[in-house]
């Protein structure tokens, strides 16, 4: 994960890049960009390998009492949906089931699957907690999912042209992705990905583009769809036929419900990962840049690469605590209920060295991700320069 290397993050506006100084950085509010030297961002990696190593020597009881509570709370969520299917023929006991089994499903793709799936509870030796094995309520088979986010994301994330979530391989999410009049499309395909989430996720392994430009064959892709005949076709007989069936004369209210609950769960996941990744200011780099990074150098990126969104407890475990992208971009494999924690220190971390920490209210983040959606519709001429917090590092080791 950290045999990458950046050179210079990220390039400001049009012009050309200043020289890197031999000082640490350049303070906030003073003309042109923080310059990081080499010693600086090093010092900050050891940081917060430091705040890493803390936060592991402190997992404990209070984290599995944790996680347990959710398991129970997800639990009894999807119970009393289902049980409520069976009175679906007055409204509000509809409307409860529905909310019910929306909750379920956020809690088990959030806060349970995505995070258990990082091996943030392998510590634990729970069989059922174990990353490896884990499988989720959701079309996406767990194996496919780790690889494509969990090692290309996380590995990759923010550079184009190799972390594939820039855009999902359909949308125009960066002024340096090239335009094409397929992207006028931008917002229609955002919505459609947002509505059916669960199913963009599923093909995200596939690289549909490559499919049709040719360069993927059966051979490649065989072994994908396979794993989508197992878990999907398992998804859409428990959730379309079998739960819907059990209720009888209540067959089409309960499949509605069903496909509602799945709705809004998709709504969710996609508004929360979107605001983690593409609000304004949330910067992109390229493999020439990234190119034999050391590990304080992935440190940075991941921090200028991410954003949080601000919101109470209950928000926070909706979330996944996804909230608190740039700390689990940061540190995956924490368990994600103590971001809120280590925040602060990883904020306090970013004024140090004049680092952008971006956050913002939930309605502000999701209105600058679809600013950029309906903006990146159109060709780079019509769209004006970006304002983004302007970074440097040095990329190699100053001469003694």
């Amino acid at each position: 994960m950290f045999g990458l290397s950046l050179s210079f993050l990220p390039f400001v506006g049009s012009g050309s890049r200043p020289e890197p100084t031999s000082t640490a950085l350049d303070k906030p509010g003073t003309d042109g960009p923080v310059v990081l030297s080499y010693e600086a961002v090093e010092e900050l990696g050891r940081k917060l390998d430091d705040l890493r190593a803390r936060t592991v020597a402190d997992l404990g009881q209070e984290d599995r009492d944790y996680i347990y509570k959710i398991i129970k709370a997800q639990r009894g969520f999807e119970v009393a949906g289902r049980g409520l299917m069976y009175l679906g023929f007055f409204p509000p006991a509809w409307i409860a089931a529905v909310g019910a089994l929306s909750m379920s499903k956020i809690l088990d793709n959030m806060e349970i699957g995505h995070n258990v799936m990082h091996g943030q509870y392998d510590w634990m030796r729970e069989p059922g907690l174990n990353s490896k094995k884990f499988e989720w309520d959701t079309a996406c088979p767990a194996d496919q999912w780790r690889h494509s986010h969990n090692y290309m994301h996380h590995t990759y994330t923010n550079i184009l042209d190799m972390d594939r979530d820039i855009g999902y391989g359909i949308l125009r999410m960066d002024k340096d992705q090239k335009w094409n009049p397929y992207y006028l499309g931008n917002p229609v395909y955002a919505f459609l990905l947002m509505t059916f989430f669960e199913w963009g996720v599923m093909l995200h392994d596939l690289e549909a583009e490559n499919v049709v430009q040719g360069k993927r064959k059966w051979s490649d892709i065989k072994p994908l769809v396979q794993g989508w005949w197992r878990k999907a076709g398992r998804q859409v007989l428990k959730d379309y036929i079998v739960f819907p069936a059990l209720t009888g004369p209540l067959f089409v209210p309960t499949l509605v419900g069903n496909a509602t609950a799945n709705i809004v769960r998709n709504v969710w996941a996609y508004s929360i990962i979107f605001c983690g990744h593409f609000p304004t200011g949330v910067q992109t780099f390229t493999a020439e840049e990234t190119a034999q990074e050391t590990r304080g150098q992935w440190y940075v990126r991941q921090m200028l690469g991410s954003a949080n969104i601000e919101g109470g407890p209950l928000f926070h475990i909706l979330s996944g605590n996804l909230s608190h992208q740039i700390e689990h971009h940061l540190f995956p494999d924490l368990p994600a209920h103590r971001y809120p924690q280590i925040a602060p220190e990883v904020r306090a971390l970013c004024e140090e060295y004049g680092l952008p920490y971006n956050t913002g209210g939930f309605l502000h983040q999701i209105g600058t991700v679809w600013g950029k959606i309906f903006k990146l519709a159109l060709p780079n001429r019509f769209t004006g320069p970006d304002t983004v917090t302007g970074v440097i590092i040095e990329r190699e080791k100053a001469a003694a």
